[in-house]
């Protein structure tokens, strides 16, 4: 971290203070190893995960929350208590795991001070971060910008989430002057493959709302997310040896490049955007006598997703009746809701949240998410939970990096949200 501060400005004066530990924990927090494992067998999935809790646990004592504890699943809570009678708990979550689609063992982080809008060349993996192909980099001159090596993640998605609020409750801590309601910190295990909620105990976390910090431009504010599901197609043919095939081998492997071929295109993640849905087969196994492609399938719309998911039940049928000695199976398993029915009946949660960005001088930036997040099961479960930003950007890549100043412009709007909820209960 040599080297002098960035030129671009601050949001805040707030903002500026946090930044030094909002950076120091990123770097601390990204260099253990926390890779969610998909077929996980335990929660949570890897032992880093448990090696990062033990780590925040023990600063979260240290800062003052006294009741930090982590339970048999993995799940973090502590608790700051209230300074204003009357005052709410709310709930401030991220989520520990990273990514299991790049390499996340031996994150080496990297910051590059006053970034001055040129290709940055990473010292490893030949990887460039090209300000032209990547326009929230372009909009990043002069800011501090954290980067793996290249050949790794970094982690900012969450850890940069997790440092925010880390360095927002221990300045709220350390100024008991500031009005604050009751928080409920929660950090969380193998939100990426689907699962951080899964055993998040409600009733232990006892909360009213929660935010996750675990968006990525300066000023999101999300309350709309995917609906998802995970649609499993498997394809069993007949193996016979090649050289006495004819008429007789029926290639599993061949029937699921069919059913892909008959997908159409233009409803795939590389060709949508904005509200548009999509099908998305992330894994494909395949021999002759056995084949499996998984699938990804989301929209904003339940009724579209189900069209969706018909569809690929429709193509796998007709392959199979094409070919009758083979046989196929279609699995559905639901991932998450949309939050935004479950986020609807609550619209002061969205309104605090818009007033802390105000007074950071932060314009809300309202737009859905493409994908999913903790707070999407965990509002249809009863805890009203909307997304804000971090700072990160390019998530899941070895070409992630996060800004200096938009992580402290996160962490100062969580120091904010403190205090527009406790005035809430003063009004």
């Amino acid at each position: 971290m040599a080297g002098t501060q960035g030129t671009a400005p601050f949001t805040s004066e707030l903002a500026e203070e946090l930044a030094p530990a909002v950076t120091e924990r990123l770097i601390r927090y990204a260099r253990v190893e926390t890779q969610a494992v998909r077929a996980r067998t335990t929660c949570p999935s890897s032992p880093g995960q448990l090696e990062l809790l033990r780590m925040l646990e023990e600063e979260l004592r240290s800062i003052g929350l006294e009741d930090a504890s982590t339970d048999e699943n993995g799940y973090l809570f502590a608790t700051l208590p209230a300074n204003v009678e009357g005052a709410p708990v709310v709930g401030l979550l991220a989520h520990v795991d990273v990514s299991p689609d790049a390499p996340a063992e031996g994150v080496e982080p990297l910051v590059h001070r006053g970034y001055d809008g040129q290709p940055l060349t990473l010292p490893k993996g030949g990887t460039v971060l090209d300000p032209a192909r990547m326009p929230e980099l372009a909009r990043a001159i002069g800011h501090d910008v954290v980067t793996s090596s290249g050949d790794t993640l970094l982690g900012a998605d969450d850890k940069a989430g997790v440092a925010e609020i880390m360095s927002a409750v221990a300045y709220l801590a350390a100024h008991p002057e500031l009005p604050r309601p009751t928080i409920r910190v929660g950090f969380l295990p193998d939100e990426e493959i689907g699962e951080g909620a899964a055993l998040f105990d409600h009733e232990r976390f006892g909360a009213r709302c929660a935010y996750t910090l675990d968006g990525s431009e300066l000023g999101e504010l999300q309350d709309e997310t995917f609906t998802g599901s995970e649609v499993t197609v498997k394809i069993t043919g007949v193996e016979v040896h090649p050289g006495w095939a004819k008429g007789r081998m029926v290639n599993a492997a061949r029937l699921a490049g069919r059913i892909l071929a008959e997908l159409p295109a233009d409803l795939s993640p590389e060709r949508t955007e904005g509200r548009e849905g999509f099908i998305h087969p992330y894994e494909v196994n395949a021999t002759g006598g056995e084949a499996t492609i998984v699938f990804i399938v989301r929209d904003f719309e339940e009724d579209l997703l189900e069209q969706h998911i018909q569809l690929i039940r429709d193509v796998a049928e007709r392959v199979g009746e094409s070919e009758p000695r083979a046989t196929v199976e279609v699995t559905v398993r639901k991932q998450y809701p949309n939050m935004r029915d479950h986020l609807a009946p609550f619209p002061e949660v969205v309104g605090h949240a818009e007033e802390a960005l105000r007074r950071e001088g932060i314009t809300a930036v309202r737009t859905p998410i493409r994908g999913g997040t903790d707070g999407s099961t965990l509002s249809a479960n009863g805890l009203p939970t909307p997304n804000l930003f971090t700072g990160g950007h390019e998530y899941h890549s070895v070409r992630e990096w996060a800004s200096v100043q938009e992580m402290a412009a996160a962490s100062a709007v969580a120091v904010r949200l403190a205090g527009v909820w406790a005035e809430s209960a003063e009004a």
